[in-house]
């Protein structure tokens, strides 16, 4: 669904995609979320930060130009989906994730991976803000199952 609306939308992101044989296709911290609803949106705005930071699952961009637009327009397409549904909150945290998160790859600290986590879990509950754990209501097996996805991603 995020490849086929992103190659719909653009031609330069329809180039950009990973051959159909090659694209992987599993979740990362949707599995976390409270509310299946938002599932699509959180893994379409993970797929623009793997673009920016990471080894995206979908995409292969011919350089990191477009490897920055693909992402950049992957987070407002997953922002729009949250809007769809009404999650004027889950908005309000996913905005603060791409924030926090984007300040903790600049100054080359961890915790991104807690924060996604964490936001995925309490969305819609302002975590960050909050300093919330995943681990709280969500099962270890699963927080580092997420982990050890999001870390394989990034190195």
């Amino acid at each position: 669904m995020i490849a086929d609306e992103a190659a719909a939308e653009s031609p330069l992101w329809a180039e950009a995609l990973r051959p159909e044989g090659e694209r992987e296709l599993e979740a990362i911290f949707s599995p976390l979320l409270a509310e299946a609803r938002y599932a699509v949106a959180l893994e379409t705005i993970y797929e623009g930060y793997l673009l920016h930071y990471g080894r995206p699952r979908l995409f292969a961009p011919k350089d990191g130009h477009s490897a920055l637009l693909l992402g950049d327009y992957l987070y407002a397409h997953g922002l729009v989906r949250v809007a769809a549904q009404e999650g004027v909150d889950a908005i309000a945290d996913l905005a603060a994730l791409i924030s926090r998160c984007s300040q903790l790859r600049a100054d080359a600290l961890p915790g991104d991976g807690e924060a996604w986590a964490a936001t995925a879990v309490f969305l819609g509950q302002a975590p960050l803000a909050a300093g919330r754990n995943a681990r709280e209501t969500a099962s270890d097996d699963a927080v580092d199952h997420a982990l050890s996805l999001h870390t394989a991603r990034l190195s």
